[in-house]
Protein backbone atom coordinates (compact mmCIF):
# COMPACT_ATOMS: atom_id res chain seq x y z
CA UNK A 1 0.00 0.00 0.00
CA UNK A 2 0.56 3.77 -0.45
CA UNK A 3 2.20 5.15 2.90
CA UNK A 4 0.14 7.23 5.06
CA UNK A 5 1.25 10.29 6.23
CA UNK A 6 1.22 10.38 10.06
CA UNK A 7 -0.26 13.51 11.47
CA UNK A 8 2.16 16.14 12.64
CA UNK A 9 1.43 19.33 14.41
CA UNK A 10 0.61 22.10 12.54
CA UNK A 11 1.37 20.42 9.04
CA UNK A 12 -0.92 21.98 6.01
CA UNK A 13 -3.80 24.05 7.70
CA UNK A 14 -6.27 24.39 10.31
CA UNK A 15 -8.78 21.52 10.73
CA UNK A 16 -11.24 22.16 7.65
CA UNK A 17 -14.70 21.93 9.87
CA UNK A 18 -15.70 22.15 13.63
CA UNK A 19 -14.02 18.83 14.97
CA UNK A 20 -10.81 20.08 16.62
CA UNK A 21 -9.25 16.31 16.44
CA UNK A 22 -9.84 15.74 12.87
CA UNK A 23 -6.69 14.40 11.74
CA UNK A 24 -4.17 15.93 9.34
CA UNK A 25 -2.76 13.45 6.76
CA UNK A 26 0.49 15.62 4.97
CA UNK A 27 0.92 15.05 1.19
CA UNK A 28 4.76 14.12 -0.18
CA UNK A 29 7.22 16.97 0.16
CA UNK A 30 8.58 18.05 -3.33
CA UNK A 31 8.84 20.09 -6.48
CA UNK A 32 6.05 22.23 -6.54
CA UNK A 33 5.35 21.71 -10.21
CA UNK A 34 6.54 19.05 -13.46
CA UNK A 35 7.70 22.08 -15.09
CA UNK A 36 10.88 21.59 -13.21
CA UNK A 37 11.03 17.80 -14.46
CA UNK A 38 13.12 16.66 -17.10
CA UNK A 39 9.78 16.07 -18.74
CA UNK A 40 6.00 16.71 -18.33
CA UNK A 41 4.44 13.17 -16.93
CA UNK A 42 1.65 12.00 -19.19
CA UNK A 43 -1.71 10.52 -17.03
CA UNK A 44 -4.53 8.59 -18.15
CA UNK A 45 -7.50 8.50 -15.44
CA UNK A 46 -10.29 5.54 -16.14
CA UNK A 47 -13.26 6.74 -14.96
CA UNK A 48 -15.07 9.98 -14.31
CA UNK A 49 -17.04 10.05 -11.20
CA UNK A 50 -15.53 11.43 -8.12
CA UNK A 51 -12.62 9.03 -7.67
CA UNK A 52 -11.35 9.62 -11.37
CA UNK A 53 -11.91 13.76 -11.39
CA UNK A 54 -10.52 14.25 -7.80
CA UNK A 55 -7.09 12.57 -8.99
CA UNK A 56 -7.33 14.04 -12.76
CA UNK A 57 -7.76 17.71 -10.51
CA UNK A 58 -4.73 16.84 -8.34
CA UNK A 59 -2.29 15.81 -10.76
CA UNK A 60 -3.03 19.01 -12.88
CA UNK A 61 -2.57 21.18 -10.77
CA UNK A 62 0.73 20.26 -10.09
CA UNK A 63 1.31 20.56 -13.95
CA UNK A 64 1.07 16.90 -15.12
CA UNK A 65 -0.83 16.09 -18.34
CA UNK A 66 -3.89 14.41 -17.69
CA UNK A 67 -6.47 12.69 -20.01
CA UNK A 68 -9.55 11.58 -17.84
CA UNK A 69 -11.22 9.39 -20.13
CA UNK A 70 -15.37 8.62 -19.07
CA UNK A 71 -17.76 5.98 -20.93
CA UNK A 72 -20.86 7.78 -20.60
CA UNK A 73 -21.46 11.07 -22.49
CA UNK A 74 -20.94 13.16 -19.22
CA UNK A 75 -18.73 13.13 -16.14
CA UNK A 76 -20.32 11.76 -12.40
CA UNK A 77 -19.99 8.48 -12.09
CA UNK A 78 -22.85 7.62 -9.23
CA UNK A 79 -23.10 10.72 -9.29
CA UNK A 80 -24.48 11.73 -12.60
CA UNK A 81 -27.11 13.59 -14.19
CA UNK A 82 -28.94 13.67 -17.48
CA UNK A 83 -31.65 15.46 -19.24
CA UNK A 84 -34.49 13.41 -19.59
CA UNK A 85 -35.93 14.75 -22.53
CA UNK A 86 -35.12 16.98 -25.84
CA UNK A 87 -36.93 20.24 -24.63
CA UNK A 88 -34.91 22.86 -23.23
CA UNK A 89 -36.30 22.69 -20.35
CA UNK A 90 -36.30 19.10 -20.27
CA UNK A 91 -36.09 17.99 -15.93
CA UNK A 92 -32.64 16.13 -14.82
CA UNK A 93 -32.61 12.95 -14.10
CA UNK A 94 -29.94 11.39 -11.54
CA UNK A 95 -28.73 7.83 -9.85
CA UNK A 96 -30.59 9.19 -6.64
CA UNK A 97 -30.31 12.08 -3.82
CA UNK A 98 -26.89 12.02 -1.92
CA UNK A 99 -26.00 13.45 1.57
CA UNK A 100 -22.82 16.22 1.83
CA UNK A 101 -22.30 15.31 5.34
CA UNK A 102 -19.54 17.62 6.70
CA UNK A 103 -16.75 15.20 7.69
CA UNK A 104 -16.55 14.45 4.20
CA UNK A 105 -13.34 16.99 4.10
CA UNK A 106 -11.59 15.46 1.34
CA UNK A 107 -14.71 15.87 -1.33
CA UNK A 108 -15.41 19.08 -0.15
CA UNK A 109 -11.35 19.99 -0.84
CA UNK A 110 -12.16 19.55 -4.07
CA UNK A 111 -15.64 21.16 -4.42
CA UNK A 112 -13.83 24.46 -3.10
CA UNK A 113 -11.67 24.38 -6.24
CA UNK A 114 -15.04 25.32 -8.16
CA UNK A 115 -16.71 27.41 -5.38
CA UNK A 116 -14.58 28.68 -2.42
CA UNK A 117 -17.19 29.32 -0.07
CA UNK A 118 -19.70 25.96 -1.22
CA UNK A 119 -22.09 28.22 -1.63
CA UNK A 120 -24.10 25.53 -3.46
CA UNK A 121 -24.86 23.59 -0.80
CA UNK A 122 -27.65 24.18 1.58
CA UNK A 123 -28.15 22.70 5.36
CA UNK A 124 -31.39 20.03 5.54
CA UNK A 125 -32.89 20.86 8.84
CA UNK A 126 -33.20 17.19 9.71
CA UNK A 127 -32.47 13.39 9.13
CA UNK A 128 -35.87 11.78 10.78
CA UNK A 129 -36.25 8.06 10.71
CA UNK A 130 -39.30 6.22 10.48
CA UNK A 131 -39.79 2.37 10.73
CA UNK A 132 -43.40 0.87 9.06
CA UNK A 133 -44.61 0.23 12.52
CA UNK A 134 -44.58 4.59 13.33
CA UNK A 135 -41.42 4.64 15.70
CA UNK A 136 -40.00 7.37 14.33
CA UNK A 137 -36.13 9.13 14.73
CA UNK A 138 -34.94 12.41 14.59
CA UNK A 139 -31.44 13.74 14.90
CA UNK A 140 -32.23 17.61 14.61
CA UNK A 141 -30.83 19.30 17.88
CA UNK A 142 -28.80 16.62 19.02
CA UNK A 143 -25.36 18.08 20.31
CA UNK A 144 -22.64 17.43 17.61
CA UNK A 145 -19.66 16.33 20.24
CA UNK A 146 -19.77 13.02 21.48
CA UNK A 147 -20.56 11.11 23.96
CA UNK A 148 -22.80 14.24 24.32
CA UNK A 149 -24.75 13.30 21.20
CA UNK A 150 -25.23 9.74 21.92
CA UNK A 151 -26.53 10.92 25.76
CA UNK A 152 -28.88 13.00 24.34
CA UNK A 153 -30.25 10.22 21.76
CA UNK A 154 -31.05 7.77 23.81
CA UNK A 155 -32.81 10.31 26.72
CA UNK A 156 -35.36 11.13 23.46
CA UNK A 157 -35.28 7.65 21.34
CA UNK A 158 -38.44 5.97 20.87
CA UNK A 159 -36.50 2.95 19.58
CA UNK A 160 -33.46 3.41 22.16
CA UNK A 161 -34.29 3.79 25.86
CA UNK A 162 -32.78 3.95 29.27
CA UNK A 163 -33.61 0.39 29.57
CA UNK A 164 -32.42 -1.05 26.46
CA UNK A 165 -28.96 0.24 27.41
CA UNK A 166 -28.86 -1.54 30.86
CA UNK A 167 -29.02 -4.72 28.89
CA UNK A 168 -26.07 -3.97 26.11
CA UNK A 169 -23.57 -6.45 26.16
CA UNK A 170 -20.67 -4.09 26.98
CA UNK A 171 -17.86 -6.50 25.61
CA UNK A 172 -19.51 -6.70 22.14
CA UNK A 173 -20.63 -3.02 21.91
CA UNK A 174 -16.81 -1.42 22.81
CA UNK A 175 -16.25 -2.13 19.18
CA UNK A 176 -18.31 0.40 18.51
CA UNK A 177 -16.61 3.49 20.53
CA UNK A 178 -13.29 2.68 19.34
CA UNK A 179 -12.62 2.39 15.92
CA UNK A 180 -9.28 2.95 14.50
CA UNK A 181 -8.55 1.36 10.93
CA UNK A 182 -7.03 -0.92 10.14
CA UNK A 183 -7.46 -2.53 13.85
CA UNK A 184 -11.46 -2.68 14.02
CA UNK A 185 -11.27 -4.93 10.51
CA UNK A 186 -8.85 -7.25 12.04
CA UNK A 187 -11.66 -7.53 14.85
CA UNK A 188 -14.65 -7.62 13.01
CA UNK A 189 -14.85 -7.76 9.15
CA UNK A 190 -15.20 -11.32 9.17
CA UNK A 191 -18.76 -10.70 11.00
CA UNK A 192 -21.62 -9.52 9.46
CA UNK A 193 -23.13 -6.69 10.53
CA UNK A 194 -26.51 -8.05 11.72
CA UNK A 195 -24.83 -10.85 14.15
CA UNK A 196 -22.90 -8.12 15.24
CA UNK A 197 -25.58 -6.30 16.44
CA UNK A 198 -27.46 -9.53 17.80
CA UNK A 199 -23.63 -9.92 19.43
CA UNK A 200 -24.33 -6.63 21.07
CA UNK A 201 -28.16 -7.44 22.48
CA UNK A 202 -29.29 -3.67 20.52
CA UNK A 203 -33.23 -3.97 20.57
CA UNK A 204 -35.02 -5.21 17.88
CA UNK A 205 -36.30 -1.62 17.15
CA UNK A 206 -33.38 0.34 17.33
CA UNK A 207 -31.30 -2.21 14.73
CA UNK A 208 -33.97 -2.34 12.43
CA UNK A 209 -34.57 1.61 12.69
CA UNK A 210 -31.24 3.00 12.81
CA UNK A 211 -28.47 0.47 11.75
CA UNK A 212 -30.51 -1.04 8.86
CA UNK A 213 -31.13 2.20 7.21
CA UNK A 214 -27.43 2.66 7.50
CA UNK A 215 -26.29 -0.64 6.52
CA UNK A 216 -28.46 -0.10 3.21
CA UNK A 217 -26.94 2.83 2.25
CA UNK A 218 -24.50 0.55 1.34
CA UNK A 219 -26.78 -1.04 -1.00
CA UNK A 220 -26.78 -4.35 1.20
CA UNK A 221 -28.75 -6.04 3.80
CA UNK A 222 -27.46 -6.48 7.07
CA UNK A 223 -26.34 -9.94 7.03
CA UNK A 224 -24.35 -9.08 3.93
CA UNK A 225 -22.36 -5.83 5.03
CA UNK A 226 -19.14 -6.43 7.30
CA UNK A 227 -19.49 -5.31 11.15
CA UNK A 228 -16.30 -3.50 10.32
CA UNK A 229 -18.13 -1.32 7.94
CA UNK A 230 -21.32 -1.09 10.09
CA UNK A 231 -18.66 0.31 13.00
CA UNK A 232 -16.66 2.41 10.79
CA UNK A 233 -19.71 3.82 9.17
CA UNK A 234 -21.03 4.83 12.88
CA UNK A 235 -17.91 6.10 14.05
CA UNK A 236 -17.02 8.71 11.05
CA UNK A 237 -20.80 9.93 11.07
CA UNK A 238 -22.05 9.84 14.60
CA UNK A 239 -19.69 8.50 17.81
CA UNK A 240 -16.29 9.74 16.57
CA UNK A 241 -16.92 13.35 14.49
CA UNK A 242 -18.09 16.30 16.35
CA UNK A 243 -19.57 17.57 12.87
CA UNK A 244 -23.01 16.07 13.76
CA UNK A 245 -24.96 13.90 11.37
CA UNK A 246 -26.82 16.01 9.74
CA UNK A 247 -25.37 16.94 6.18
CA UNK A 248 -25.95 19.47 3.25
CA UNK A 249 -26.91 19.33 -0.30
CA UNK A 250 -26.70 20.61 -3.66
CA UNK A 251 -28.69 23.38 -4.23
CA UNK A 252 -29.35 22.13 -8.16
CA UNK A 253 -28.17 18.92 -10.06
CA UNK A 254 -25.30 17.69 -9.78
CA UNK A 255 -24.06 18.37 -13.73
CA UNK A 256 -24.71 22.34 -13.31
CA UNK A 257 -23.28 22.42 -9.65
CA UNK A 258 -20.19 20.12 -9.42
CA UNK A 259 -19.89 18.42 -13.07
CA UNK A 260 -19.78 21.41 -15.54
CA UNK A 261 -17.85 23.67 -13.35
CA UNK A 262 -15.26 20.92 -12.26
CA UNK A 263 -15.01 19.84 -16.58
CA UNK A 264 -14.10 23.59 -17.01
CA UNK A 265 -11.96 23.55 -13.85
CA UNK A 266 -9.51 20.43 -15.69
CA UNK A 267 -9.82 22.01 -19.11
CA UNK A 268 -8.45 25.29 -18.08
CA UNK A 269 -5.63 23.58 -16.41
CA UNK A 270 -4.51 21.80 -19.59
CA UNK A 271 -6.29 18.66 -19.36
CA UNK A 272 -8.17 17.10 -22.14
CA UNK A 273 -11.48 15.49 -20.81
CA UNK A 274 -12.97 12.26 -23.09
CA UNK A 275 -16.57 11.04 -22.47
CA UNK A 276 -18.35 8.44 -24.28
CA UNK A 277 -15.47 6.79 -24.84
CA UNK A 278 -14.68 3.18 -23.35
CA UNK A 279 -11.51 1.91 -22.41
CA UNK A 280 -10.85 -1.13 -23.59
CA UNK A 281 -7.21 -2.84 -22.54
CA UNK A 282 -4.13 -1.12 -21.35
CA UNK A 283 -0.74 -2.33 -22.90
CA UNK A 284 2.49 -2.20 -22.78
CA UNK A 285 3.96 1.08 -23.95
CA UNK A 286 6.93 1.44 -26.85
CA UNK A 287 8.18 4.92 -25.64
CA UNK A 288 6.15 5.30 -22.27
CA UNK A 289 4.55 2.75 -19.77
CA UNK A 290 1.41 2.02 -21.35
CA UNK A 291 -0.66 2.26 -24.26
CA UNK A 292 -4.27 2.92 -23.91
CA UNK A 293 -6.68 1.37 -26.52
CA UNK A 294 -8.88 2.60 -27.48
CA UNK A 295 -6.89 6.48 -27.43
CA UNK A 296 -3.57 4.47 -29.30
CA UNK A 297 -2.16 7.20 -27.16
CA UNK A 298 1.23 6.13 -24.56
CA UNK A 299 0.79 7.53 -20.98
CA UNK A 300 3.86 7.71 -17.98
CA UNK A 301 1.07 5.98 -15.69
CA UNK A 302 -3.08 5.16 -15.13
CA UNK A 303 -5.47 6.03 -12.66
CA UNK A 304 -8.08 3.03 -12.36
CA UNK A 305 -11.28 4.74 -11.24
CA UNK A 306 -13.71 2.87 -12.51
CA UNK A 307 -16.60 1.11 -11.41
CA UNK A 308 -16.32 -2.23 -10.55
CA UNK A 309 -17.84 -3.60 -13.82
CA UNK A 310 -15.61 -1.05 -16.17
CA UNK A 311 -12.43 -2.62 -13.69
CA UNK A 312 -13.01 -5.74 -14.39
CA UNK A 313 -13.77 -5.48 -17.50
CA UNK A 314 -10.49 -3.40 -18.06
CA UNK A 315 -8.49 -5.43 -16.32
CA UNK A 316 -9.49 -8.70 -17.96
CA UNK A 317 -8.25 -7.47 -21.28
CA UNK A 318 -5.32 -6.27 -20.40
CA UNK A 319 -2.66 -9.18 -19.27
CA UNK A 320 0.29 -7.10 -18.91
CA UNK A 321 -1.14 -4.72 -16.20
CA UNK A 322 0.12 -4.99 -13.09
CA UNK A 323 0.77 -8.47 -11.30
CA UNK A 324 -1.69 -12.14 -11.83
CA UNK A 325 -2.87 -12.18 -8.46
CA UNK A 326 -3.92 -8.26 -8.43
CA UNK A 327 -5.79 -9.26 -11.76
CA UNK A 328 -7.34 -12.04 -9.75
CA UNK A 329 -8.44 -9.99 -6.74
CA UNK A 330 -10.24 -7.58 -9.40
CA UNK A 331 -12.01 -10.67 -10.95
CA UNK A 332 -13.04 -11.35 -7.49
CA UNK A 333 -14.84 -8.48 -6.51
CA UNK A 334 -18.53 -8.48 -5.81
CA UNK A 335 -21.12 -5.71 -6.83
CA UNK A 336 -24.16 -5.28 -4.36
CA UNK A 337 -27.82 -5.84 -5.02
CA UNK A 338 -29.49 -3.96 -7.60
CA UNK A 339 -31.16 -0.35 -5.98
CA UNK A 340 -33.88 1.07 -7.80
CA UNK A 341 -34.55 5.05 -8.19
CA UNK A 342 -37.92 6.46 -8.72
CA UNK A 343 -38.31 10.17 -9.46
CA UNK A 344 -42.01 11.42 -9.67
CA UNK A 345 -42.83 15.11 -11.10
CA UNK A 346 -46.42 15.28 -9.71
CA UNK A 347 -49.42 17.41 -10.32
CA UNK A 348 -49.67 18.38 -6.34
CA UNK A 349 -47.38 19.36 -3.18
CA UNK A 350 -46.50 16.89 -0.69
CA UNK A 351 -47.84 18.40 2.78
CA UNK A 352 -46.01 21.03 4.04
CA UNK A 353 -45.24 19.40 7.18
CA UNK A 354 -42.89 16.93 5.35
CA UNK A 355 -38.76 16.65 5.46
CA UNK A 356 -36.43 17.15 2.91
CA UNK A 357 -35.33 13.55 3.26
CA UNK A 358 -36.88 10.88 5.09
CA UNK A 359 -35.32 7.59 6.16
CA UNK A 360 -37.53 4.49 6.47
CA UNK A 361 -36.91 1.31 7.70
CA UNK A 362 -39.36 -1.83 7.95
CA UNK A 363 -40.95 -1.89 4.29
CA UNK A 364 -40.23 -4.34 1.48
CA UNK A 365 -38.46 -1.50 -0.96
CA UNK A 366 -39.05 1.82 0.36
CA UNK A 367 -35.89 2.64 1.67
CA UNK A 368 -36.09 6.76 1.83
CA UNK A 369 -38.29 9.59 0.17
CA UNK A 370 -37.30 12.72 -0.73
CA UNK A 371 -38.64 15.81 -1.62
CA UNK A 372 -36.21 17.75 -3.91
CA UNK A 373 -38.24 20.52 -4.61
CA UNK A 374 -37.37 21.49 -1.07
CA UNK A 375 -33.83 22.36 -1.62
CA UNK A 376 -33.22 22.36 -5.56
CA UNK A 377 -33.83 25.35 -8.03
CA UNK A 378 -35.06 23.09 -10.82
CA UNK A 379 -37.50 20.97 -8.77
CA UNK A 380 -38.71 24.90 -7.50
CA UNK A 381 -39.24 26.16 -10.71
CA UNK A 382 -41.85 23.08 -11.16
CA UNK A 383 -43.41 23.75 -8.36
CA UNK A 384 -44.14 26.98 -9.27
CA UNK A 385 -44.65 26.15 -12.77
CA UNK A 386 -47.74 23.59 -12.44
CA UNK A 387 -48.23 23.86 -8.29
CA UNK A 388 -47.34 20.14 -8.31
CA UNK A 389 -43.77 18.45 -6.23
CA UNK A 390 -40.88 16.54 -7.11
CA UNK A 391 -40.24 13.68 -5.02
CA UNK A 392 -37.47 10.81 -5.28
CA UNK A 393 -37.93 7.03 -3.59
CA UNK A 394 -34.78 4.37 -3.15
CA UNK A 395 -35.03 1.14 -2.98
CA UNK A 396 -31.97 -0.81 -1.84
CA UNK A 397 -30.60 -4.26 -1.76
CA UNK A 398 -33.56 -5.71 -4.70
CA UNK A 399 -33.39 -9.33 -5.38
CA UNK A 400 -31.46 -9.78 -8.01
CA UNK A 401 -34.28 -11.47 -10.13
CA UNK A 402 -36.42 -8.44 -9.25
CA UNK A 403 -39.28 -7.82 -12.04
CA UNK A 404 -38.58 -4.34 -12.30
CA UNK A 405 -41.93 -3.23 -13.30
CA UNK A 406 -43.16 -5.14 -10.04
CA UNK A 407 -40.60 -3.55 -7.84
CA UNK A 408 -41.88 0.24 -8.95
CA UNK A 409 -45.61 -0.79 -8.37
CA UNK A 410 -44.35 -1.20 -4.92
CA UNK A 411 -42.13 1.05 -4.46
CA UNK A 412 -44.82 3.69 -5.10
CA UNK A 413 -47.54 2.22 -3.02
CA UNK A 414 -45.39 1.81 0.03
CA UNK A 415 -44.58 5.76 0.11
CA UNK A 416 -48.35 6.21 -0.28
CA UNK A 417 -48.88 4.49 3.04
CA UNK A 418 -45.61 6.99 4.72
CA UNK A 419 -47.19 10.10 2.31
CA UNK A 420 -51.10 9.47 1.70
CA UNK A 421 -51.11 12.38 0.03
CA UNK A 422 -49.05 11.01 -2.73
CA UNK A 423 -51.98 8.66 -3.29
CA UNK A 424 -54.03 11.13 -4.84
CA UNK A 425 -51.41 12.85 -6.78
CA UNK A 426 -51.17 12.71 -10.65
CA UNK A 427 -47.84 11.57 -11.90
CA UNK A 428 -47.01 13.59 -14.86
CA UNK A 429 -43.81 13.01 -15.45
CA UNK A 430 -41.66 9.90 -14.04
CA UNK A 431 -38.45 8.60 -14.40
CA UNK A 432 -36.80 5.08 -12.81
CA UNK A 433 -33.49 3.83 -12.85
CA UNK A 434 -32.15 0.20 -11.88
CA UNK A 435 -28.27 -0.48 -10.89
CA UNK A 436 -25.95 -3.17 -9.73
CA UNK A 437 -22.75 -1.35 -9.92
CA UNK A 438 -22.16 -0.60 -6.18
CA UNK A 439 -19.00 -2.24 -4.16
CA UNK A 440 -20.49 -5.24 -1.84
CA UNK A 441 -18.45 -4.85 1.51
CA UNK A 442 -19.03 -8.25 2.44
CA UNK A 443 -17.70 -9.42 5.50
CA UNK A 444 -13.73 -10.67 4.91
CA UNK A 445 -13.54 -9.10 2.30
CA UNK A 446 -11.72 -6.27 3.47
CA UNK A 447 -7.92 -7.76 3.02
CA UNK A 448 -8.77 -8.84 -0.27
CA UNK A 449 -9.90 -5.17 -1.70
CA UNK A 450 -7.92 -3.64 -3.93
CA UNK A 451 -5.37 -0.60 -2.26
CA UNK A 452 -4.65 2.32 -4.08
CA UNK A 453 -1.06 1.10 -5.11
CA UNK A 454 -0.17 -1.76 -7.35
CA UNK A 455 3.15 -3.77 -7.34
CA UNK A 456 3.46 -1.22 -10.60
CA UNK A 457 4.37 2.19 -9.00
CA UNK A 458 3.09 3.60 -12.32
CA UNK A 459 -0.36 2.20 -12.00
CA UNK A 460 -2.79 3.47 -9.19
CA UNK A 461 -6.56 2.51 -8.08
CA UNK A 462 -9.16 5.19 -6.79
CA UNK A 463 -12.61 4.57 -5.71
CA UNK A 464 -14.83 3.54 -3.12
CA UNK A 465 -14.55 0.00 -3.85
CA UNK A 466 -10.80 0.77 -2.69
CA UNK A 467 -9.29 -0.20 0.88
CA UNK A 468 -7.67 2.29 2.34
CA UNK A 469 -6.77 2.17 5.73
CA UNK A 470 -8.59 5.49 6.64
CA UNK A 471 -11.86 6.11 8.95
CA UNK A 472 -13.30 7.12 5.32
CA UNK A 473 -16.72 5.82 3.65
CA UNK A 474 -18.83 6.49 0.51
CA UNK A 475 -18.08 9.78 -1.49
CA UNK A 476 -15.32 10.40 0.99
CA UNK A 477 -13.69 7.31 -0.26
CA UNK A 478 -13.75 8.07 -3.43
CA UNK A 479 -12.36 11.22 -2.84
CA UNK A 480 -9.86 10.47 -0.57
CA UNK A 481 -8.36 7.64 -3.10
CA UNK A 482 -8.59 10.11 -6.19
CA UNK A 483 -5.83 12.12 -3.66
CA UNK A 484 -4.23 9.44 -2.55
CA UNK A 485 -4.13 8.13 -6.00
CA UNK A 486 -2.44 10.98 -7.30
CA UNK A 487 -0.10 11.90 -4.48
CA UNK A 488 1.37 8.23 -5.01
CA UNK A 489 2.18 9.32 -8.65
CA UNK A 490 3.14 13.14 -7.52
CA UNK A 491 6.21 11.48 -5.29
CA UNK A 492 7.16 8.59 -7.69
CA UNK A 493 7.99 11.79 -9.62
CA UNK A 494 9.10 14.00 -7.04
CA UNK A 495 6.29 16.16 -6.98
CA UNK A 496 4.39 18.44 -3.79
CA UNK A 497 1.36 16.18 -3.11
CA UNK A 498 -1.96 17.63 -1.54
CA UNK A 499 -2.22 17.42 2.29
CA UNK A 500 -5.58 15.59 3.73
CA UNK A 501 -8.02 15.42 6.68
CA UNK A 502 -10.03 12.19 8.10
CA UNK A 503 -11.83 12.64 11.19
CA UNK A 504 -10.18 11.08 14.47
CA UNK A 505 -9.06 7.54 13.51
CA UNK A 506 -9.77 6.52 17.33
CA UNK A 507 -12.49 6.93 19.94
CA UNK A 508 -13.22 9.54 21.76
CA UNK A 509 -13.52 7.87 25.41
CA UNK A 510 -9.88 6.83 26.77
CA UNK A 511 -11.21 4.37 29.12
CA UNK A 512 -13.14 2.45 25.83
CA UNK A 513 -10.20 2.87 23.99
CA UNK A 514 -8.05 0.54 26.18
CA UNK A 515 -10.88 -1.90 26.87
CA UNK A 516 -11.61 -2.30 22.43
CA UNK A 517 -7.66 -2.68 22.60
CA UNK A 518 -7.72 -5.48 25.18
CA UNK A 519 -10.17 -8.06 23.40
CA UNK A 520 -9.05 -7.24 20.02
CA UNK A 521 -7.17 -10.16 18.15
CA UNK A 522 -3.25 -9.54 17.57
CA UNK A 523 -3.01 -9.48 14.08
CA UNK A 524 -0.87 -12.21 12.23
CA UNK A 525 1.16 -12.21 9.34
Amino acid sequence: MLPLWSPRPGAGSRPPGRDRRARALPGPVGAPHARHLGEVPRVAVVGGGIAGVTAAVALAERGVSVTLVEREPALGGRLTGWATGPEADAPTMTRGFHAFFRQYYNLRALLRRIDPDLSFLRPVADYPLVHSNGTRESFAGLPKTPPWNVASFVLRSQAFTLRDVARINPVAAVDLFDVSVPATYTALDRTDADAFLRDIAFPQAARHLAFEVFSRSFFAHPGELSAAELAAMFHIYFLGSSEGLLFDVPDDPYPKTIWEPLSALLEGMGARVCTGVEVESIKQGSTRAHRVEPLAEEFDAVVLAADIPGLRSVVERSPELASEQWRAGVSALRTAPPFLVSRLWLDRPVAPERPEFLGTSGFAHLDNISVLDRFEQESARWRERTGGSVVELHAYALDEDADRQQAIDALMAEARTVYPELGGARVLRAEHVVRADCPLFSPGSFTSRPTVSTVDPTVVVAGDLVRVDLPVALMERAATTGFLAANGLLAHWGLHGHDLWTVPNEGRSRFLRVGARRKRPVPTG
